[in-house]
């Protein structure tokens, strides 16, 4: 290929400062994240974008992925007040039972800090002692204040270096006790509910991971300019 002709393409290719090697203009993807950021469906972007319904997918899906990387990257360990809870995606689980009662169920550990008002959510593949704990070390140092229900994995907190840990026992209808509860977490839990409700079939793994993300990214962001904030991330560093 002539030196002409690999500078038409990757003029024709690199017009977009958000979407590395992109044909789409920044125009067209200004006013796709625009409706993106305002909740509409994947068909109303096609048609009033003008974009290919496949490239409308293709462009939702990469997005989500980097709100997903965002997610990871801002919540780091740390020390605060943390709220610990866990969530059921599909099919109404079993009252009273977890773990066994979650089977065929997508399980969310979630963690609830109070001073930012942020939520941190990562997919499990059970609800043991274990894979909370691994969770939990990763992100909340040992100086932390922790509350949770009464579930018995949280049993074994302080044992595990956490000192500071106090729980609420739902399953004899206590839900406050003082500063002591999970209102926080469960609030999160009912904000992702709600959004995740007008997708039918979310389908693979990995889109409930994709959708549950960009839910904690919204959520953690709530009252901020979602549009300016997104732009910005990516005029400095373009999907790829």
């Amino acid at each position: 290929m002539s030196g002409f002709e690999d500078t038409l393409t990757y003029s024709l290719l690199v017009h977009n400062k958000y979407i590395f090697r992109s044909r789409i203009s920044e125009a067209q993807f200004r006013k796709f994240l625009h409706l993106f950021i305002i909740d509409m469906e994947a068909t109303k972007i096609t048609v009033l974008t003008g974009l290919n319904r496949n490239t409308v997918n293709r462009m939702i899906r990469l997005l989500r992925i980097r709100l997903a990387r965002l997610c990871e990257q801002e919540y780091q360990h740390q020390s605060g007040v943390f709220e610990l809870d866990e969530c059921y995606l599909g099919a109404r689980r079993v009252r009273g039972k977890r773990g066994r009662g979650a089977k065929g169920k997508t399980i969310l550990f979630g963690l609830y800090e109070r001073i930012s008002g942020k939520a941190y959510v990562r997919i499990v593949s059970n609800v043991k002692r274990q894979t909370l704990m691994k969770v939990i070390k990763s992100k909340i140092t040992y100086d932390s204040t922790i509350y949770t229900d009464g579930f018995h994995v949280y049993d074994s907190l302080l044992e595990q270096g956490f000192q500071n840990h106090s729980r609420v026992l739902h399953g004899e209808n206590e839900f406050v006790r003082g500063v002591a509860h999970v209102n926080g977490m469960e609030g999160f839990w009912s904000f992702l509910k709600t959004r995740l409700s007008k997708f039918r079939g979310l389908g693979k793994k990995a889109h409930i991971f994709l959708h549950v993300k960009e839910c904690e990214y919204r959520f953690n962001h709530r009252g901020e300019d979602l549009y300016t904030l997104i732009l910005t991330n990516l005029r400095n560093s373009p999907i790829n």
